[in-house]
């Protein structure tokens, strides 16, 4: 289940990471008020240094519908961890840091713990800690100030999309309050590959704002996954620790 759940992120990373720039298009808007909505974006990211709790995850496609519930565990900047367990006894257990991306389950004993340069070169695009870190946290996945972008006002809330046209069409629907990202939809026409991601509501906790419910509508080559992560009892600023080793004689996945 969590290695299902990582094969749709990554997929979901990559499509960030590719493009090249072509002509622009597009409609007008302010550039100084795209600017503005931006800023605020980011000066309202959530800070925190440590971040615990439940993640409900639930993983449908063609054939199947499967839900479990993880532990989840968050350094800020630092490390990401989670673990599957059943009446007590861990499953499955993911560790990844800026340097690392380190997976075991014990059903079929198989591993993976490699570097993020080795992903990028399976996936054949460059992939980071901090991406996956904002689609877990809110925030918009792809660093909206490298670009210029065009603003449209809706009910919804604001809608960005880039001036210029690239390889990948990307879109972002910040809400016009908190400036937290409500949707983010990227699609790569040329490999008929496209990810959605919704954020349904945010919960309130101690004055800092974290997802409710996450869900990221992934399709390639006309095949849908869909995977949803709720949020639940989660605290702040408490001490957290990632154990992790993975047990010896399981096979290790390939990734060439």
């Amino acid at each position: 289940m969590i290695k299902r759940i990582i094969a749709v992120v990554l997929l979901t990373l990559s499509i960030v990471a590719c493009g090249t720039k072509k002509a622009a298009t597009g409609f007008e808007e302010s550039n100084a008020k795209a600017a503005g909505v931006i800023k605020n974006h980011y000066d309202n990211a959530t800070q925190f240094n440590t971040l615990s709790g439940k993640l409900r995850a639930t993983y449908q496609d063609a054939d199947r519908t499967q839900s479990v519930n993880l532990s989840f565990r968050m350094e800020k900047d630092k490390a990401i961890w989670m673990s599957a367990s059943i009446l007590g006894f861990s499953m499955a257990k993911a560790y990844i840091t800026p340097q690392k991306v380190s997976y075991y389950e014990k059903v079929g004993k198989t591993y993976f713990d490699g570097d993020f340069s080795l992903v990028s070169e399976w996936l054949g695009t460059p992939l980071d800690f901090e991406k996956l870190q904002n689609l877990l946290l809110g925030q918009a996945i792809y660093d909206l100030r490298t670009d210029a972008y065009t603003l449209s006002e809706s009910a919804r809330g604001f809608q960005l999309l880039p001036k210029k046209n690239s390889d990948v069409k990307k879109m972002f629907m910040l809400d016009a309050e908190t400036y937290k990202a409500k949707a983010q939809q990227l699609a790569q026409e040329s490999e008929n590959r496209s990810v959605t991601v919704t954020y349904e509501d945010y919960q309130n906790i101690s004055g800092k704002l974290i997802p409710e419910t996450i869900t990221i509508i992934a399709n390639e080559g006309g095949e849908s996954t869909n995977i949803t992560l709720q949020y639940r009892n989660i605290e702040f600023e408490e001490e957290v620790s990632f154990p992790f080793s993975i047990p010896s004689g399981y096979d290790e996945i390939s990734v060439e």
